[in-house]
């Protein structure tokens, strides 16, 4: 399948590692010229340098500056971008009985306000192009909230409520809005949250690894390709009528509709 997206500016935030990587290396292979970001600058560039069109840059949007700095880098190097992939690093693992309010300021910045920034820089040029597609890596916390995540739960929904009200608000200027929501991928933030549940329960890691993949009806943790394969399609052209949706990428792991 051609998904239409060959010259199109995808900027792919969050994407020297895991989910965002592999995004940005699956729309890369679609032919779309591809911004990766990262708080490594060196490794933004060493991942670029091996992709068909890409550049690397060096942002941290949790920083006043970062967002406008990501994109200022993206338009200077191809132009106004027509794909725009949020994502952030994970929250640290925690209860709600146990959240504290400045950590929950932390997570908002992280998951929610650095996004909106970074669409209301990028959404203005699609809108007026008539083609955009804002598309987020989410989490399955979102359908049905995880256990001992209640930062990483907290901020995705929040981006996910304001996603869907943007939906229905640009969807007849030809601009899709949705979001991608993986379960248990093979990542090195799952492997980090198997190796943390080990040791609170004192478990061998393998242990929590098999009784996670004996959850999952597909049994097995998926792999990046596979959750990159879903994204560049929801940021194609065949998924223009796909807006203000969420769609799991999780192996069945959640079990409701």
């Amino acid at each position: 399948m051609d998904l239409g997206i060959r010259g199109r500016v995808a900027v792919v935030a969050a994407s020297t590692s895991g989910l965002g990587r592999a995004v940005a290396e699956a729309l890369a292979a679609e032919g779309a010229r591809v911004v990766v970001a990262g708080r490594r600058g060196d490794l933004a560039e060493e991942i670029a340098a091996g992709l068909p069109d890409a550049v690397g840059v060096q942002a941290d949007l949790t920083a006043p500056d970062g967002p406008r700095t990501l994109v200022e880098a993206a338009r200077a190097a191809y132009g106004d971008p027509g794909i725009l992939v949020l994502n952030g690093p994970g929250p640290r693992p925690g209860t709600a009985a146990g959240l504290e309010t400045g950590d929950l300021g932390a997570a908002m910045n992280s998951l929610l306000l650095a996004q909106q920034r970074l669409v209301a820089l990028t959404l203005p040029a699609m809108r007026r192009d008539g083609w955009g597609r804002v598309l987020a890596i989410g989490s399955s916390g979102i359908a049905e909230p995880l256990p001992g995540l209640v930062l990483s739960n907290a901020g995705r929904a929040a981006l996910a409520a304001y996603l869907k009200t943007l939906a229905a608000e640009v969807a007849a200027d030809g601009v899709t809005v949705n979001l991608l929501l993986p379960g248990r991928i093979a990542t090195d933030r799952v492997a980090a949250l198997d190796a943390a549940r080990a040791e609170r329960e004192q478990r061998p890691v393998a242990e929590i690894e098999a009784a996670s993949q004996a959850a999952i009806p597909a049994a097995r943790y998926g792999t990046p390709a596979e959750f990159g394969a879903a994204a560049a399609f929801l940021c194609g052209a065949p998924a223009s009528y796909i807006t203000g949706t969420a769609l799991r990428c999780d192996g069945g792991l959640v079990r409701g509709l």
